[in-house]
């Protein structure tokens, strides 16, 4: 057989046509390009792409400055604040590795994140100043250098700063000449799992992979330049599904907002033509259960992007009813966020509105920049028939997966053997092509869009010394989607009321992941012991359908 090697002879990359991929290019682009072109909104503060530029090379260099750079991390414990959307550009303009910590949780496990990611600089908003001050005495003297960020709108708390935000990158150079990385596999991110099991895992995304999923979100949602975007997701969680990467990419605006609060939204919606917002369910149930009053004057249609459930009939009905247009992705951590998406076909404008919700709840088709997502037989690796009844597993391979987890080489094998990124989710495949889960053999609960571990919490349980046994499963909410519900068998003898139960996790655990129900009784179970939980979990539907 002939070789076409001819090709390679001669032909190799040089600086003039190979440049590492990073986001970090597209922050360059839009300042020059659009300098003037608002960048960021919040309360009476307006920044353009020029000034946000500026700061983000004067943070970037400040880092260095402290002996910041390759193969560090710098956390941070932000809302959704300019200060964090300009940390997704500062930190790896620096060299190092952003760490977005969730906001939600309690001290021991951000204390955990902190060591485990050996965080050498912390920047936190006062707000998380008690749960912070926990983490930092359990580091002791392994505590990162503290850069609090001072924000007017921010509740008063205790100041853990060592400096405060605007002096430190006061002293950074505007015009820092900051590199793009050697190599497009280095790390520009770390982002913690909720855990399924014991300890979260760490994981570490690359600047290839954030480029093409920023890229993914525009031409999937078909975002034009200059879009306004409203920051009601969470800018720590998947870093934001990539999306400040995203608006630097199209010159958009960022309208920053601390809390989700329907009486907050409508009226920058309505001030500022908010024209795209992502969230949970639970946030579009939230402004289309809101007072109809809130709407008044906002006559344009907004873009929403859902993820975490499955968006239900009234949710889509009730969205399109308020004038938000709905579209249903779907992802992990491991892979950015929403990699996947229900991509909308016009053949179903016109279908009623129950036949449009089936559809649209599905799990759909890979991003256009992710190679694929497939339902496969676990065992076998080979693909499922198309015939929407026979269970797999989804999968996923392509450039926008991750590195793996940090420290945890076991783990990395595992979720990628057979070359496939394992997801975990129990799943079906359509004859048109689109996925749809059905199951989650990891028993994770995804209340308001956060993942909660059911064996974590049920650790927890029982250490209650009247607890003998403990299940807990998803139980069925309006407002949450789903919430914990926990199976208890006591002790001989043992007594404990459901708030006795409540109150112990809640002194033990994050409050979004404490059981809303606690159930007293024998648990049922296989000849040999093992917890039947698909029992408890029918028993909970039957109790929420009642």
């Amino acid at each position: 057989m002939r070789s076409n090697n001819v090709y390679q002879q001669g032909l190799d990359k040089n600086p003039a046509n190979f440049v590492a991929l990073s986001p970090l290019s597209f922050i360059e682009r839009s300042a020059k390009v659009y300098p003037d072109r608002l960048a960021v909104i919040y309360g009476e503060r307006r920044q353009t792409w020029a000034q946000t530029y500026t700061r983000c090379r004067q943070l970037a260099s400040a880092l260095q400055a402290r002996g910041i750079g390759e193969g560090d991390t710098v956390a941070v414990m932000l809302p959704n604040v300019p200060a964090m959307l300009e940390a997704h550009f500062g930190v790896p303009m620096s060299g190092a590795v952003l760490n977005t910590l969730n906001t939600r949780l309690d001290g021991e496990a951000i204390a955990f994140m902190l060591q485990h990611g050996e965080a050498k600089v912390l920047l936190v908003d006062s707000e998380f100043a008690s749960v912070v001050d926990k983490a930092l005495s359990l580091l002791g003297d392994k505590r990162p250098y503290v850069i609090e960020v001072e924000d007017a709108l921010a509740p008063e708390g205790k100041y853990l700063g060592d400096t405060d935000y605007e002096s430190f990158i006061a002293a950074g150079q505007p015009d820092f000449a900051w590199q793009l990385p050697a190599d497009e596999w280095d790390a520009i991110a770390l982002n913690y799992t909720s855990g399924t099991t014991g300890n979260p895992k760490g994981v570490v995304t690359h600047h290839r992979g954030a480029y093409l999923n920023a890229a993914n979100n525009v031409l999937s949602w078909q975002i034009p330049h200059h879009a306004v975007y409203l920051w009601t997701l969470p800018m720590f969680h998947c870093n934001g599904w990539c999306f400040p990467w995203t608006m630097a990419l199209i010159a958009g605006t960022s309208v920053c907002l601390r809390r989700v609060d329907p009486a907050l939204i409508y009226p920058l919606i309505r001030e500022h033509h908010i024209t795209h917002l992502c969230g949970a369910p639970i946030v579009f149930s939230m402004l289309i259960h809101a007072p109809a009053t809130l709407r008044e004057g906002i006559t344009h249609t907004i873009q929403g992007l859902v993820a975490g459930a499955a968006p239900p009939a009234a949710v889509i009905e009730g969205c399109e009813n308020a004038g938000i247009h709905i579209t249903h992705v779907y992802g992990l951590t491991e892979v950015y966020g929403p990699a996947a998406v229900c991509a909308p076909q016009e053949s179903w404008a016109g279908l009623p509105i129950a036949e449009r919700a089936r559809l649209n709840s599905r799990q759909g088709v890979p991003y256009p920049l992710q190679q694929a997502v497939a339902v496969l037989d676990p065992e076998t690796l080979q693909p499922v028939p198309a015939d929407g009844t026979t269970m797999g597993e989804i999968f996923f391979r392509g450039n926008v997966v991750m590195k793996g987890y940090l420290k945890n080489p076991a783990a990395t094998q595992a979720a990628f053997a057979g070359g496939w990124f394992h997801t975990g989710d129990l799943a079906v495949m359509h004859p048109d092509g689109y996925a749809q889960i059905k199951d989650r053999s990891k028993d994770i609960i995804i209340s308001g869009g956060e993942n909660i571990s059911s064996i974590e919490v049920e650790d927890v349980l029982h250490r209650h010394p009247a607890v003998m046994l403990a299940a807990v499963v998803a139980q069925p909410d309006e407002k949450w989607g789903e919430v914990p519900c926990a199976f208890i068998e006591l002790k001989a003898d043992a007594q404990a009321s459901a708030q006795d139960i409540i109150d112990f996790c809640r002194s033990h655990m994050a409050r979004f992941k404490v059981p809303k129900q606690v159930v007293f009784c024998k648990l049922p179970k296989t000849s040999t012991g093992k917890i039947q939980k698909f029992v408890l979990r029918e028993q909970v539907k039957s109790n929420a359908n009642t």
